[in-house]
């Protein structure tokens, strides 16, 4: 059989080549020789290079070899270059050059301290490299390629202190990338039909696989993280107590407390991340506690089944703790705050943060802002206080016919329900709930969640919701009661906060699942899920 020799590479400069080198030292040479002259050369293969390079950095991000052999230093400067030198960029496959440049160093940046701050050596240039693709002066693409590189090197202590000499301009910029980045992706992808699409974009999202729903799924993925690696960039400085006045804008917190990854995205905090952060500052606290809204998300995502809802819990709890802004947060949130202490883990907590000064306003004259909070407060001592001590002042003969009682009052309410008189029902569940011992979990979750379900007839929103939430704290996160879940995404449905009506049907179908041999999603919340998945889609309403 006849064998054909290989054809010999004659470049001596090949990148490739150089990677195959057996002695380590001139291995090493050759490749500190090439990442010298690819800024100063130019060749059809380079795009190749910087793909390979982007490869090995996704795949080996700890590895310092590269790093130490001037590979941040030629980034820099081919990003630097396509900035400068729009004929360049736009020659052969250059316009690939930039992202993968980005790429390489966030990669390199990610994991270790000190290949991060070797990144940001004075004579490297990379963070001003960064920033001209922050700025957007290429596109969106490039523009999330270097605001996760950025977000890399502001995670490490060493290398933030380079990040943070340009702290003005990189927390303006976040701020308005956070804000304005999902419209943008539309505007200049999504919403674009196809054929006039940048085709270097759409390469870069497919990578050749898959067709036209691939590529909008990844651009929207990638419009998301955008905003993410934003709100990240922002956390680093607001974490180190910098930048928080310029981040606690008002306007700002509104739409901040409303950043969300959605189903696409389940793994980054989003705004209630970086909002609970500048809860841990005196100064953020005030600002935070004077915008309602961002009370008011608060305490629709601590009362969902939202991947953050702990988080959102933590941030009011801090509020809380501050004497200075107690008052003006619980005037807001006095309603969720009682549904939340019903919770069998941090129920107590919360209601010992919230009575602390019970005493100052049942005997000392304090007054709340609004009656409403007033009335959540005495309604909290009551449950969590009075009630406990007169029912261990209770005999159990007489427990046991308030137990027989509440037996009784549960199938009178249920009879109401079913011949249609609602609002009787209700009445009938409310004696029954006050009735109640507070040791009958099961029971107690009925009531609540029965009495929803009749709020839910009645068009009352806001108390559905308190009801559902109260039955879910009382049957606990492992196994959260399902009709209330259902019943209390319908209540948000009812009352348009499409987000957390999504994510309690969610819940719901996999309570219902996991529990259901047959394995089917039933029609009703399939048809909830399709209509909140189109009503919380982020891209929606930038076709108007």
């Amino acid at each position: 059989m006849l064998k054909f020799d290989e054809p010999q590479c004659t470049n001596t400069s090949c990148f490739f080549c150089s990677m195959k080198e057996p002695n380590p030292f001139r291995r090493r040479s050759k490749l500190a020789s090439i990442f010298k002259e690819i800024p100063r050369t130019e060749s059809k293969d380079h795009v190749l290079v910087l793909s390979g390079l982007w490869n090995i950095a996704m795949s080996e991000p700890d590895d310092p070899e590269f790093p130490s052999l001037g590979l941040f230093e030629c980034m820099s400067k081919l990003i630097h270059k396509s900035i400068k030198n729009t004929a360049w960029l736009l020659k052969d496959q250059n316009i690939f050059i930039p992202y993968y440049a980005a790429h390489i160093i966030g990669s390199y940046a990610m994991n270790k301290e000190d290949l991060a701050s070797l990144a940001v050596d004075s004579k490297v240039f990379v963070i001003p490299a960064l920033l001209e693709l922050l700025r957007g002066r290429i596109s969106w693409v490039e523009q999330r390629a270097a605001a996760r590189a950025l977000g890399h090197l502001a995670s490490h202590e060493k290398s933030f202190e380079a990040v943070s000499l340009f702290e003005e301009e990189i927390v303006k910029l976040s701020m308005e990338i956070a804000s304005t980045c999902l419209k943008n992706v539309y505007k200049s992808f999504l919403g674009v039909e196809d054929s006039l699409r940048l085709k270097y974009q759409s390469d870069l999202l497919t990578r050749g696989l898959g067709g036209l729903e691939t590529e909008n799924q990844k651009a929207e993925e990638w419009g998301i993280q955008l905003q993410c690696w934003s709100l990240y960039l922002l956390n680093c400085f607001a974490s180190r107590g910098k930048s928080i006045d310029r981040i606690c804008e008002v306007g700002f917190l509104k739409k901040v407390s409303a950043m969300w990854g959605g189903l696409v995205n389940r793994k980054s905090p989003g705004g209630i991340g970086l909002i609970k952060t500048l809860c841990k500052t005196e100064f953020g606290r005030s600002r935070v506690s004077e915008v309602r809204e961002v009370i008011e998300r608060l305490c629709d995502v601590s009362r969902s089944s939202d991947d953050w809802k702990e988080m959102a819990l933590d941030t009011l709890l801090l509020l809380l703790k501050d004497s200075n802004v107690r008052y003006r947060v619980i005037d807001v949130s006095g309603h969720c705050l009682v549904d939340l202490a019903e919770y069998v883990v941090v129920g107590d907590r919360v209601a010992q943060v919230v009575l602390q000064d019970y005493h100052k306003i049942k005997y000392s004259g304090l007054k709340m802002n609004s009656e409403e909070a007033q009335r959540s407060i005495e309604c909290l001592w009551e449950v969590k206080v009075e009630r406990k001590k007169k029912e261990k002042l209770m005999s159990e003969t007489e427990l046991e016919e308030r137990r027989k009682m509440v037996k009784s009052l549960k199938k009178q309410g249920k009879k109401k329900f079913l011949m249609g008189f609602i609002e009787e029902a209700t009445e009938i569940y409310t004696v029954g709930i006050d009735l109640c011992p507070l040791d009958m979990m099961r029971d107690r979750v009925v009531l609540y969640s029965n009495r929803a379900q009749c709020c839910l007839l009645l068009k009352k929103a806001e108390s559905a919701i308190s009801d559902a939430t109260r039955a879910l704290c009382l049957s606990g996160v492992d196994d959260p009661h399902g009709k209330s879940l259902w019943r209390r995404s319908q209540a948000y449905d009812l009352k348009g906060s499409a987000r957390e009506s999504l994510m309690d049907c969610v819940a719901f179908v996999d309570q219902r699942l996991k529990h259901s041999s047959t394995g089917r999603v039933p029609y009703y919340a399939a048809q909830m899920i399709t209509k909140q998945m189109r009503d919380t889609w982020v891209f929606s309403g930038f076709d108007r």
